[in-house]
């Protein structure tokens, strides 16, 4: 068993930024590739980066490109994202999710998933 535990969600005004944090404990952290979802109210949950165990590959939704950036630290078992430029259309709940071997666009192919954290945006 993996346990997620997102933080860093919040209020900010449009152009602002905010970083959420996911940390992990059970297993060995660098052994999972990791994902940072989203969901709006009324709207599936969807993909927003993945990042491979070792955190040399990334992959981002072309919603996000240039804006977020993906980072982990497997020695403090945590995986970051960095967000900039927000827009109100960025407002949802942010999951972390981890699975095995490479990361995934999709969300039935992770295992564990972390409770979430509202981030929104004010116009």
């Amino acid at each position: 068993q993996v346990q997620l535990v997102e933080s860093g969600g919040g209020l900010v005004q449009a152009g602002g930024s905010l970083r959420l944090s996911c940390a992990a404990s059970g297993r060995i952290f660098s052994n999972y590739a990791m994902g940072w979802f989203r969901q709006a109210p009324g709207k599936e949950r969807e993909f927003v980066v993945g990042i491979s165990r070792s955190g040399s590959n990334t992959l981002y939704a072309d919603s996000v490109k240039g804006r977020f950036t993906i980072s982990r630290d497997n020695a403090k078992n945590t995986v970051y994202l960095q967000m900039n430029s927000l827009k109100p259309e960025d407002t949802a709940v942010y999951y972390c999710a981890a699975r095995g071997f490479q990361y995934s666009t999709y969300v039935k192919d992770y295992n564990y998933w972390g409770q979430g954290t509202q981030v929104t945006v004010s116009s």
